[in-house]
C-alpha cells in the first residue's frame, strides 16, 4: 500500500500554535500548547480524545471559485420539441404536431418536421437585433449549430419563429397554441444568447459538533436564462458568507434502493427512436399513436407506456417468427438505406427485392404456423350456438373473445364478460346480454352489450348496477355518486 504524503510549499506555517512562523515562534517561548481536547467533532467512538486543531483557518478564502458556464441548447428539431412539449407540458407527441402544424399554418414558425439545426442568416440578425435592443449587447452571442443526425434534411431549418422579433405576447395566440409558440420562441432566442456563468463552490454548516457540506453552483450572470429558465442536476445555492446563520426548514431522512429504469413516455420514446436510428421526425407521432390505437400499449396514472396482453403477445409472436424484421440494427441500416436513395447513392429497385423476397417466401410459411400456434388460444367448455364445435379463447386487437374452433368454416365470436374488471350488469335494452367493459379504437373504456350488434346499448361510465327509478335506464358511477345515464331523464344530474 503505497504512503500517502502531505507536501508543504512556500515559508509559510500552519500548527495549533498559529498561521504564520511568528505567531508560531511567540508561543512557543511563551511555553503554550496547541494541543487540547476536541471540541470540532463527535469523538466517542475514538481512543484518542486530544488533537492539535488550527484555529482561525478557512481553506475557502485561499481557494478561488471555480467559474463554470453553462450553454443554451439549440433550437428545436421535431424529436427535440416533442419530448420538451412532452416534460413540460404533458403534450403527447400527436398532441405536439397537431398544434405545431396549426402554427406552420398560420405562419408564425418554419417547417415542424425536420431534424436539421440549420438557421438563416435573417433569422440570426434578427434575434440579435431583439435581444439588444430588449436586454442589452452583454445577452447577445450568435451562434450556429451543427447537425449531427445523420442523413438530415439540410435543406429545411431548425424549428424556430418565422418573425423572431414577434414575442409571445405580441400575437393574439391562446391556450396550447400560445404555449406552444412561447415555447419554441423562447428556445430559440436562448440559443441566440449568451452562457449563464456560475461560481461553482461549496459552503459548510456547522450544526452542533457536525459539519455538513453543501456542493453547487452561484448564479453570477442568467445570459440565457433569462428566457429559457432551466432546472441543472447541480444544486443552485444561496449566496452566503462565513458566520452567516441559516435556519433548518425540513429534515428529511431518505433511504435509496436501486430501482429498474422507468417505463417509457412520449419524451423518453422518441429520444430512443431517435437514437436507435428508426423513424424520421414525420414518423414519430405516429408511431406511438399506432401503438396506442392497435391497443399494444397503454398510458398508466403517471403518462408512462405500458404493454398491454395483446402487445405482449404479438411483440411474443414477432421476435420469434421475423426476429431480422423487428430488430433494431435492420430498422436503422434500412432506413440508412432509403436515405441512400434519396440522395442518389443506391438503386431502389434492387434494396426492395433484396427485402422483399425472403420476407415474402418467409411470410407464407409463418402464414401456417402462426395459425396453428396453441399458445394463441385456450381450449374451453363452451359450445357454438351455430355449429356446435367446441369454442375457444383468441386474443384480438381489442382483448381477448370467444371464437369457433371451426374457423374458417364457422366464423361465430362473442365478446367475453369480464367479470374481474367489469359490473356485469344484466342489460336494460334488450334484456338479454350483458353490460361488460370494451374499447375503443383508441383504447378508451366503456360499457356495452355483449350482444352487440344485435343490441348497442353503451354508456361511458360505470354501472353501479341498478335502474334508474324513474326511466328504468341504468344507474352509473360519476363525480362519486349514481346518476341516471339517461341524459333526458331528472335523475341524470
Amino acid at each position: 500500500m503505497t504512503k500517502r504524503r502531505v507536501v508543504v510549499t512556500g515559508l509559510g506555517m500552519l500548527s495549533p500554535l498559529g498561521l504564520n512562523s511568528e505567531d508560531t515562534w511567540r508561543k512557543l517561548l511563551a511555553g503554550e500548547s496547541g494541543i487540547g481536547e476536541i471540541t470540532h467533532f463527535d469523538c466517542s467512538n475514538y481512543s484518542t480524545r486530544f488533537a492539535g486543531q488550527i484555529n482561525d483557518f478557512d481553506p475557502q478564502e485561499y481557494i478561488e471559485k471555480k467559474e463554470t458556464k453553462r450553454n443554451p441548447s439549440p433550437p428545436f428539431t421535431t424529436s427535440t420539441l416533442q419530448q420538451e412539449a412532452s416534460q413540460k407540458m404533458g403534450y403527447s407527441a400527436r398532441q405536439t404536431m397537431i398544434i405545431a402544424q396549426q402554427l406552420y399554418e398560420t405562419g408564425l414558425i418554419t417547417y415542424h418536421r425536420t431534424d436539421s439545426l440549420n438557421l438563416s442568416q435573417l433569422a440570426l440578425a434578427a434575434a440579435k437585433k431583439y435581444i439588444t435592443s430588449t436586454y442589452n449587447a452583454s445577452y447577445s452571442s450568435p451562434r450556429t449549430f451543427k447537425t449531427k443526425s445523420r442523413g438530415a434534411q439540410e435543406a429545411h431549418e431548425a424549428i424556430r419563429p418565422s418573425y423572431p422579433d414577434k414575442a409571445p405576447d405580441t400575437t393574439k395566440l391562446s391556450g396550447q397554441q400560445l404555449k406552444l409558440y412561447d415555447l419554441i420562441w423562447r428556445r430559440f432566442m436562448a440559443s441566440q444568447m449568451a452562457p449563464a456563468v456560475f461560481d461553482s463552490t461549496a459552503i459548510d454548516i456547522a450544526a452542533s459538533n457536525y459539519t455538513f457540506r453543501a456542493t453547487g453552483q452561484i448564479l453570477k450572470f442568467d445570459g440565457f436564462l433569462k428566457v429559457y429558465p432551466t432546472t441543472f442536476e447541480e444544486a443552485e445555492l444561496p449566496d452566503a458568507a462565513k458566520g452567516d446563520s441559516l435556519d433548518l426548514l425540513k429534515l428529511l431522512p431518505e433511504q435509496h434502493f436501486t430501482q429498474p429504469p422507468p417505463r417509457y413516455t412520449d419524451a423518453s420514446l422518441i429520444k430512443a427512436l431517435e437514437e436507435q436510428g428508426v423513424g424520421r421526425p414525420s414518423t414519430y407521432a405516429p408511431t406511438l399513436t399506432t401503438i396506442q390505437a392497435r391497443g399494444y400499449v397503454e398510458k398508466n396514472d403517471q403518462r408512462r407506456f405500458a404493454p398491454t396482453e395483446l402487445g405482449t403477445k404479438v411483440d411474443a409472436l414477432l421476435v420469434e417468427h421475423f426476429p431480422k424484421i423487428v430488430d433494431l440494427q435492420f430498422t436503422a441500416k434500412m432506413e440508412e438505406q432509403l436515405d441512400d436513395i434519396a440522395e442518389g447513392e443506391e438503386e431502389w429497385v434492387p434494396m426492395i427485392k433484396e427485402f422483399y423476397d425472403p420476407f415474402a417466401d418467409n411470410l407464407e410459411k409463418k402464414y401456417e404456423e402462426v395459425s396453428d400456434k396453441k399458445d394463441v388460444i385456450e381450449e374451453t367448455d363452451k359450445v357454438c350456438p351455430e355449429c356446435s364445435s367446441p369454442m375457444v379463447i383468441r386474443l384480438g386487437r381489442y382483448g381477448k373473445f370467444y371464437a369457433c374452433s371451426n374457423f374458417p368454416e364457422c366464423k361465430h365470436t362473442e365478446n367475453m364478460e369480464q367479470k374481474e374488471d367489469g359490473p356485469g350488469v344484466p342489460c336494460p335494452k334488450c334484456k338479454e346480454g350483458t353490460i361488460t367493459p370494451k374499447r375503443t379504437k383508441r383504447g378508451k373504456t366503456f360499457y356495452g352489450c355483449n350482444k352487440y350488434p344485435k343490441c348497442e346499448n353503451a354508456v361511458w361510465d360505470k354501472p353501479t348496477g341498478d335502474q334508474c327509478t324513474e326511466c328504468k335506464a341504468l344507474l352509473v358511477e360519476k363525480r362519486k355518486k349514481a346518476v341516471c345515464s339517461n341524459k333526458e331523464c331528472p335523475q341524470s344530474s
